[in-house]
């Protein structure tokens, strides 16, 4: 993952338990013989980490308590593509499993996992769920396949001084492409610093052309006669890539420094040498904490920009339920990621807490917005509730919250997504480093390449 990604994943720096409580309207379930029903469950920190640990039996003695039916194993073992198909189809996985938001769609199809819709409307607050953070993982029908935790979207961040200095109004980011090329060519040529950075290596380039091609109306892959086949040599990734060809190459305003991860990125963003990039809220926190960034005033966001596909890329940690696990053990699974994963996203009294505690380190960023698990108005109550502890210019996230909300979520590709973001970091570097890249035959020989790391990974 990411660094976003695992910034995006804590929305007040870590996830407190201590606070958690049962849900009253979830009875504890037998396994039908007066037997307790002991559950494997994915999820459980690694002994290195001994707080995170200590949490994780805090929250199982609590569960336990309040579930006396149920008993919870934990599990070290996370999700790994080479290994992940032969375990669930030998069924010697877990009953609660963890998964990357690129699995879902893929294992609903295969019927590889349980519809869980049935077991989660007996928790009171079912309704409340944010319908945008559902829909990735829930088939055609509605029926709802798992739980996320802290799902997140990407967005536009950007360097409001920069704006200022350019002659750009710091509280209205672009909300197209075009946009976007015609304030990067205005910063840059304003500021000398680069209008727009885009990543390029480490398999983040090809991860941020996907974020463009969604925004372009495009996908990566398709599902062809029931197998995965790559889908970008066409006009949405074209038209992407072709853009960046001419903000690097006639506008120059992506600045000098072309190879770059995320790192790199968001500590030259800190330095303020940044005008704008693709990233999540959570950059906020790296930019201040990781790299020093002293004017976090400086900081804004919005929501990804769009030339035609109403879209941005998502992604999160999602908990699944194997289709082989019994009905009894499927409700008691239910249970456990209900008050593991939601509940705590739901408790004002537990994010209240949670900033309390990161707000002891004068250093910290206390109540940077993620994407709400809920709707808006137990969002609010969890905003006034965490109120007296935040740190962070919120109305400088306006733009991303507001924006957000009216786009679709995607997740990343089904099938080999690093290798395909590897094949197109190649062509991202091509056109960043050589002003007569051929985007046509770049994109040709990079599907074809992906296509066959999808035939040989479907098998």
């Amino acid at each position: 993952m990411r660094t976003t990604r695992r910034s995006a994943l804590a929305l007040f720096g870590g996830a407190a338990v201590a606070a958690l409580t049962g849900c009253d309207s979830l009875k504890p379930t037998s396994n039908g013989t007066g037997d307790t029903i002991v559950l494997r469950v994915q999820g459980m920190p690694p002994a290195t980490e001994k707080a995170s640990l200590d949490q994780f039996a805090k929250l199982v003695a609590d569960f336990e308590k309040a579930n006396p039916g149920i008993k919870i194993e934990g599990s070290t073992n996370v999700w790994d593509a080479l290994t992940f198909s032969a375990k669930l189809a030998g069924g010697s996985i877990e009953d609660v499993i963890s998964v990357p938001l690129t699995e879902p769609q893929g294992l609903i199809e295969r019927k590889q996992v349980s519809p869980l819709t049935a077991d989660m409307r007996g928790w009171d607050h079912y309704q409340e769920f944010n319908p945008q953070v559902l829909k990735p993982i829930s088939d055609a029908a509605g029926e709802v396949y798992g739980v996320p935790e802290a799902p997140f979207a990407l967005g536009l961040v950007y360097n409001r001084a920069l704006f200022a200095q350019a002659g750009l109004d710091p509280d209205k980011p672009p909300t197209t492409w075009a946009e976007v090329q015609a304030y990067a060519k205005q910063i840059a040529a304003k500021t000398g610093k680069p209008g727009y950075v885009q990543e390029s290596k480490d398999h983040q380039g090809g991860w941020q052309l996907t974020m463009m091609t969604y925004a372009h109306g495009g996908s990566m892959e398709r599902l062809d006669n029931g197998k995965y086949v790559a889908d970008f040599n066409n006009a949405p990734t074209k038209n992407a890539l072709n853009l960046l060809k001419t903000m690097r190459w006639t506008d120059d305003s992506l600045g000098r420094s072309l190879l770059n991860n995320q790192n790199d990125v968001i500590k030259a963003f800190a330095a303020g040498q940044v005008g704008m990039f693709l990233g999540t809220p959570g950059t906020y926190r790296l930019a201040k904490v990781t790299y020093g960034m002293t004017n976090t005033g400086d900081y804004g966001i919005g929501a990804m920009p769009q030339a035609g596909g109403n879209a941005t890329l998502s992604g999160g940690k999602i908990y699944m339920v194997p289709a082989s696990v019994s009905a009894a053990k499927r409700a008691a699974a239910v249970k456990w990621l209900l008050f593991a994963y939601a509940q705590p996203q739901y408790d004002p009294a537990v994010a209240a807490a949670n900033a309390k505690a990161l707000a002891a380190d004068p250093k910290a960023a206390v109540g940077v917005p993620t994407l709400p698990l809920f709707n808006q108005a137990q969002q609010d109550k969890i905003n006034a509730a965490i109120q007296p502890y935040v740190n962070v210019e919120l109305p400088h996230f306006a733009p991303y919250l507001t924006g957000t909300p009216a786009l679709t979520l995607r997740p990343e590709p089904a099938v080999q997504a690093q290798a395909l973001y590897a094949a197109l970091d190649t062509a991202i570097q091509a056109v960043l480093t050589d002003r007569n890249a051929d985007v046509d035959a770049l994109l040709a020989k990079a599907e074809s390449d992906v296509n066959a790391k999808l035939a040989d990974a479907q098998k």
